[in-house]
């Protein structure tokens, strides 16, 4: 019996508490005194076999959500043009020449370059793109929570003023008091310069044999997992370049972070963000009440939050924890991540095909390459900071019992 997309999703939730439950377990070990090797040797190998089911049903997850936009019901898409519908088909008919190695298309796409000396390769179709996007949303694209501008050149600039360097105007007291100049606002230059992103799959004459719409699907699913882990690595490299990295050990530290660690202009935008394993370790502590920390939002039950700031969980495979197996590192980061990243998306997705090259003449296949461009850059450093914990120890009571005399 075939799962569903919620099921399926259960299934990897709960593969994923076992993985935490087993590594508390592994901590536990560690730290008694009567610490036998052979028992840790089996909880490791039962830690690593629930590492690969977590996996697997995340790739099942995966897998349903790309299959729910292909089956995606025709009422619920927004109807093509008859230049897109032409658009469409001439993409698909080239892409296909492409990998029979049509020489007309290959000439044309390994002889003809843009403005910047890319090669053009086939441009992929707004329409099909809108697919891609929307698949890169429910593989934890983590460019939805930061800026993304548009660009349509190489290179360029951009003039950022911090929420923190803004002054007010001045009270003007008297009818006829003169009008001075504003304070000089501390401006800093951004600068970006398009950088060319690209990954190769293999593809086997079977492929050639399915129809456009299994060929899209294809397509726009290999697409779009290979540029979200693109891009969040990009963007997580600026995130973690933050300067201010506390590290947190207690309940109070995180509330300490949400009060003062960004600009008060900025805190009602701001957000947590934490992988699965550190959302899982977040959910379990308490304050000096007993209640969690992590409180569902009473607008949506499916979101938490912390003291009223929500909490984003990203997947292990996207947003990984340092450290070790046996003593995990998570992350926590806090802030207003529009105000502190920027993307620049060329918005220039293309393709290019071989049978020759990479070894696919040895072998009798073909080479798919796509070419993705953008660039991250932190534009206020001071809008979110980078925290990590081991373990957040519960909060602690201090409660004081009150006596009366009697008189």
């Amino acid at each position: 019996m075939e799962l569903t997309l919620n099921e399926l999703n259960e299934k990897w939730v709960e593969s994923g508490n076992e993985v935490s439950d087993i590594n508390a377990k592994m901590q536990n070990a560690l730290n008694d005194d009567d610490f036998s090797q052979e028992d840790f040797a089996k909880l490791k190998n039962q830690y690593e076999t629930a590492k690969i089911k977590r996996d697997a049903w995340h790739e099942q997850v995966v897998e349903a959500q790309a299959q729910q936009v292909v089956n995606m019901r025709n009422e619920d898409k927004t109807p093509l043009n008859n230049d897109e519908k032409d658009l469409k088909n001439k993409f698909v008919s080239d892409f296909k020449a492409m990998i029979k190695g049509d020489p007309q298309i290959v000439n044309l796409v390994t002889s003809d370059t843009d403005e910047n000396g890319d090669a053009i390769g086939l441009t992929i179709p707004q329409d099909i793109k809108t697919t891609i996007n929307i698949l890169k949303r429910q593989y934890d694209a983590l460019e939805q929570y930061v800026n993304v501008e548009n660009v349509t050149t190489a290179s360029g600039s951009r003039v950022y003023e911090k929420w923190s360097d803004v002054t007010p105007l001045t009270n003007l007291d008297a009818e006829d008091e003169a009008i001075g100049d504003n304070d000089d606002p501390k401006l800093s230059l951004v600068k970006y310069v398009i950088k060319r992103y690209g990954g190769i799959t293999t593809a086997t004459n079977t492929l050639l044999k399915d129809t456009a719409e299994n060929i899209l699907a294809w397509l726009s699913g290999w697409i779009a997992k290979k540029v979200v882990v693109t891009r969040n690595k990009a963007i997580l490299a600026v995130m973690d370049a933050a300067p201010t990295k506390p590290t947190l050990a207690n309940f109070d530290d995180i509330i300490s972070m949400i009060n003062t660690s960004v600009d008060p202009a900025i805190k009602a935008t701001s957000i947590l963000m934490t992988n699965s394993s550190g959302f899982n370790k977040l959910s379990l502590v308490k304050d000096a009440l007993g209640n969690y920390l992590m409180q569902p939002d009473p607008k949506n039950a499916d979101q938490y939050l912390i003291k009223g700031k929500r909490v984003i969980e990203i997947g292990d495979r996207w947003l990984a924890s340092k450290g070790t197996a046996s003593n995990p590192v998570y992350p926590l980061y806090f802030g207003d991540l529009k105000q502190a990243v920027t993307l620049f998306d060329r918005e220039n997705l293309s393709l290019l095909t071989t049978n020759i090259g990479a070894g696919a003449f040895e072998k009798d296949l073909t080479k798919i390459r796509v070419i993705d461009r953008f660039d991250v850059v932190s534009t206020d450093k001071e809008a979110f900071v980078a925290g990590s914990f081991a373990a957040i120890a519960d909060q602690v009571g201090n409660f004081k019992t009150t006596t009366t005399t009697a008189g």
